[in-house]
């Protein structure tokens, strides 16, 4: 017919048609001295890509890039794999890569300060990565700031909740109605703490273009970014408002036949990348703004000189709006050499977690009580948008920790549907506390960070941590189940 398809999954087909994460099996060795200083670590990774591995080496590249965490440590060997099964399809998800290694890392760490004798955050903070250190695995000098001991000592001074009230049945784990006996539950606190890349790494030509168009209407901004919720939309008003002066400013909706690529909304970017073509765009139309008004200063009026009104919106645009056009890259960076070495990423984020849970020893049961959080932000250019990415964040980190897993047998997935692939709502929630670190990036817009990815990566080891000290139990993987706990 010559006329567009739609192709449409319905959801049993979606659970074997889309992607997931990439299932993981991992092995580490850490090696410290009696001090607790990081050594060597030695790491092996399988990553399961399903039966097309698309992104596969793209994720297993990431995964051994971030497999040793926030710390410094001279000797690291890490191999990489991924494999080929009959399993649904894995690929991009959130934390590409960094939320499998990040579980391996941070179990490892609790349990070297253990064998060490040592106060799990002391070790963390004696071995943590700051700007001017080389990352651990690629050699790359870490030039954007990174506060590591930062986020942990901000996570540290958020107060812990109350304790347990076992006479309230709403607040035992199950809840209300369930058999839950208040003698065996115990609480248990847990932390963990990451590191993300952001944006595209290894070479890629990473680019947004975006157009700012002044009139006597106000600010229209172009760009092909697509908004999924995240709040990109508002971000690019108050960037155009800020530099530009404006307070009118519509972003057009994304059409790639009115401007040129944005890239993905993913690797945490569009912020940095989307945001960063747009701030250049509106100074530049300032600049030609005040260089055609004659004046030092413009905003929603018109242009003014020395604090005197010289020329309105109408009369600066009579001869035709005022625009301007640009392509924005971020720092250049390298395809990694035979040995995986490199300056590979254009910026970092670090980001700590704490997980206090309740767990019924008997039944299993497990209730998040709260997730605190320190994250390296840059510059929250909306606190609100910055909060809501956060707690999002976690609650997806709550559902790898304790719910969510595809039940396999012989490639073929028993559980496609979400009457039976269990995801956190709204009643699973926990409260979230949080500090907002803001140390300005070299090359973000304002100085801000992506801050998407983060939450979700440290949150999940977090749970699971605090599930070992409630239970005292290894527990090395996730999602934890109810018979990992009671041993039925």
């Amino acid at each position: 017919t010559g006329r567009p398809v739609k192709m449409v999954y319905n959801r049993e087909e979606s659970f074997p048609g889309h992607v997931h994460r990439h299932p993981a099996r991992m092995w580490y060795r850490h090696e410290a001295t009696a001090d607790g200083m990081l050594v060597k670590v030695e790491a092996k990774l399988i990553l399961d890509g399903g039966a097309y591995m698309a992104t596969t080496p793209a994720v297993v590249a990431n995964a051994a890039y971030f497999t040793v965490g926030p710390y410094k440590v001279d000797s690291v060997h890490a191999d990489g794999y991924g494999v080929r099964t009959n399993n649904p399809p894995a690929g991009a998800m959130r934390g590409f890569g960094v939320v499998q290694v990040c579980f391996a890392h941070e179990t490892q760490m609790d349990r070297l300060a253990d064998a060490l004798g040592m106060d799990r955050l002391e070790l963390r903070k004696r071995n943590a990565l700051t700007t001017g250190d080389p990352l651990n695995t690629t050699g790359q000098i870490i030039e954007t700031s990174l506060p590591t001991v930062g986020v942990i000592e901000q996570l540290q001074a958020i107060p812990l909740p109350a304790p347990l009230n076992s006479d309230d049945p709403r607040r035992l784990p199950g809840g209300t109605g369930l058999t839950t006996t208040p003698e065996y539950v115990s609480r248990g606190v847990g932390y963990a703490v990451s590191i993300k890349n952001i944006a595209f790494s290894e070479a890629f030509d990473d680019f947004a273009e975006a157009r700012v168009v002044l009139s006597p209407t106000g600010v229209e901004v172009y760009t092909a970014a697509v908004e999924v919720g995240q709040g990109m939309v508002t971000v690019l008003q108050q960037i155009v408002r800020t530099a530009l002066g404006v307070e009118q400013v519509a972003v057009v909706p994304a059409d790639t036949s009115e401007i040129g690529s944005a890239g993905s909304t993913s690797a945490s970017r569009q912020t940095q990348m989307t945001g960063g073509a747009v701030l250049e765009a509106a100074r530049e139309v300032r600049k030609l703004a005040l260089e055609r008004g004659a004046g030092d200063d413009l905003n929603s009026e018109g242009v003014w000189l020395a604090g005197e009104l010289v020329m309105t919106l109408d009369d600066l645009c009579a001869d035709g709006p005022i625009s301007y056009h640009t392509r924005f890259r971020h720092p250049p960076t390298v395809e990694p050499d035979e040995n995986g070495q490199g300056d590979l990423h254009a910026d970092f984020a670090v980001v700590a977690h704490r997980a206090v849970v309740d767990v019924d020893t008997e039944l299993g049961l497990i209730r998040v009580v709260q997730v605190d959080t320190a994250q390296d932000i840059g510059l929250a250019l909306n606190p609100q948008s910055v909060r809501g990415q956060i707690e999002g964040g976690i609650l997806q980190g709550v559902g790898l920790a304790v719910m969510e897993e595809l039940i396999i047998d012989q490639g073929r997935i028993l559980n496609a549907s979400f009457t039976d692939y269990l995801l956190p709502t709204f009643l699973d929630a926990p409260d979230v506390e949080m500090a907002l670190i803001e140390e300005p990036s070299p090359w973000g817009p304002f100085g801000a960070k992506g801050i998407g990815e983060p939450p979700t990566i440290s949150s999940t080891p977090a749970v699971v941590a605090a599930i070992r000290d409630a239970t005292g139990l290894e527990l090395n993987r996730v999602p934890v189940r109810p018979q990992d706990i009671t041993g039925t």
